[in-house]
């Protein structure tokens, strides 16, 4: 299939209810609901992110241009202003950080496939908060292109130690993020 016929598709296509899509590097991936950990992340994320300055988005579909791929992070935080349009996408280009927390069975896909398309859409600041790991990794400075793309920087910090976001002007404060159980991963980040 082209990959104007996989955009169109994604495009109209309905997930079945209580399933959200995402179209990754030309797959359509089906993910269930989450963890009220998840939203809880996501939730205090949120909250601490000032309403005057910025947009924040919970599951917003995003546009890579020269990328075959539609995610929806956990959150899309971009300054207000930007995206002033309608639609169900939003432009990688008005994007300021991606949020994505680390579910049982994403934490590949956030720690490598998403990684690198995010930095190849050169989103500015990408944020992995792993509740399995109690850690959070702030990614900035994105470099490279297509699947070799990836963050120039990286700080990792665990729950409890605040997180200068300067892209933000904040400093995120971790302690509230709740925890899940440690899991066997195939691959280390």
């Amino acid at each position: 299939m082209h990959d104007q016929h996989i955009e169109e598709y994604f495009a109209e296509f309905e997930p079945p209810e209580g399933l959200r899509a995402e179209l990754l590097r030309r797959e359509i991936l089906l993910t269930g609901g989450t963890d009220i950990v998840h939203n809880r992340i996501v939730s205090e994320v949120t909250g601490q992110i000032p309403h005057d300055r910025w947009h924040r988005f919970a599951t917003q579909h995003v546009s890579f241009p020269e990328e075959v791929s539609k995610p929806q992070p956990d959150l899309v935080v971009m300054e207000r202003g930007r995206c002033q349009g309608s639609g169900w996408l939003v432009p990688a280009s008005d994007v300021t950080l991606l949020l994505e927390v680390v579910s049982l069975r994403s934490a590949d896909r956030d720690y490598g496939l998403k990684r690198s398309l995010y930095a190849a859409g050169r989103i500015p600041v990408y944020l992995i908060v792993d509740p399995y790991d109690a850690r959070c990794v702030l990614l900035t400075e994105p470099d490279g292109a297509g699947e070799g793309a990836d963050y120039e920087v990286q700080r990792t910090v665990s729950f409890g130690v605040p997180l200068r976001v300067d892209a933000l002007g904040i400093k995120l404060e971790t302690s509230p993020f709740g925890t899940l159980p440690a899991v066997t991963r195939h691959r280390r980040p």
